[in-house]
């Protein structure tokens, strides 16, 4: 025996149009695709991230002692700045959807304006994490790391933490540095840093206010101060080198998988910024030269303001999890 079916109409007006299901052409529907995987990826980098960071708890960074420059401005202003990417990044979202809104209404000169001001603030906000990834690898203190490969900071007397450029005691060494015409080669060599571990022990030893804050939590969830007495024993018997900044290999706010992990993330996302910023240039263009005027409609605008709304959601979440949690 058959079943019987019966249609409403609202199936056939959904799905029955050809190549338009629900009414949005190719375009979007591949666009949809796209992000829906994309955010998949990004769903799983942030997920190892965040496993990460549970079981390396007791070494990972905290962010308002990471990120607190400013450009041209010498201080302590943790989260300003990237406070300030975030906020550009998120008004460009609202000029890409008047952009849209005026395409609707055929409004040219308008579509114009608001693209034009979507891609500053996409290139603002490129140029500033390049900006930021240069702080981050230079670093702004330096730090000693341990033979088990941890991280040892220096305070004051008020807490705060010197940078090893203000007490470090240079000593004369007899190291040379060897000119081609010397005929003496090598393959590789450690690159050097501004003060070696003699010279910060040195120093160290010559300030007797200053103090070493280890990378371990106490039970209040802040960083182990030592003693003096236990400040110098430690860099004594366990300072291997110094660190300055941070890399792949070493990174002198903690553990070096953070910095695995920012450069990998943040510089996936400015990827995708950088690409929108280059798509949007493309539509600008063809906005001024009256391409989609022509056409009769702003259909390639709403496909890149897709795009762009994604990526500035993916920013909220990356900002969440590497600066505010």
């Amino acid at each position: 025996m058959e079943a019987i079916v019966t249609k409403t109409g609202t199936e056939e007006n959904s799905w029955g149009g050809g190549d338009r299901p629900l009414n949005a052409g190719y375009g979007k529907m591949m666009i949809w695709f796209f992000i829906v995987s994309d955010a998949l990826t990004f769903s799983g980098f942030l997920a190892s991230y965040g496993f990460s960071r549970f079981k390396f708890l007791d070494s990972w960074p905290i962010a308002d002692q990471v990120f607190t420059h400013i450009p041209f401005v010498h201080g302590n202003y943790p989260m300003y700045y990237v406070a300030f990417m975030t906020f550009i990044l998120i008004f460009s979202s609202v000029t890409m959807v008047l952009a849209v809104d005026a395409g609707h209404h055929m409004k040219k000169n308008k579509v114009i304006l608001y693209l034009f001001l979507t891609i500053i603030g996409g290139a603002i906000f490129v140029g500033s994490q390049a900006w930021e990834w240069g702080t981050f690898i230079k670093g702004s203190y330096g730090a000693v790391e341990t033979k088990g490969g941890k991280i040892l900071q220096f305070l004051d007397t008020d807490g705060k933490r010197v940078a090893i450029g203000d007490f470090a005691i240079p000593i004369a060494t007899e190291r040379e540095d060897h000119l081609e015409n010397e005929g003496i080669w090598y393959e590789s060599e450690v690159a050097r840093t501004s003060f070696s571990l003699e010279e910060v022990k040195a120093g160290f030893l010559a300030n007797e206010s200053y103090l070493i804050r280890t990378q371990y939590l106490d039970e209040h969830g802040e960083r182990i101060v030592l003693s003096r007495e236990e400040s110098i024993a430690k860099l004594e018997s366990d300072g291997k080198l110094i660190v300055e900044g941070a890399n792949l290999k070493h990174n002198e706010y903690g553990t070096p998988l953070f910095a695995d992990f920012f450069f990998f993330i943040t510089g996936f996302h400015g990827f995708h910024v950088f690409s929108g910023v280059i798509f949007n240039l493309i539509i600008f263009f063809n906005v001024i030269i009256g391409t989609y005027q022509r056409r009769g409609h702003y259909e390639m605008v709403e496909k890149v303001a897709l795009y762009w709304h994604f990526v500035d959601l993916v920013w909220v979440f990356v900002f969440t999890v590497f600066y505010l949690i």
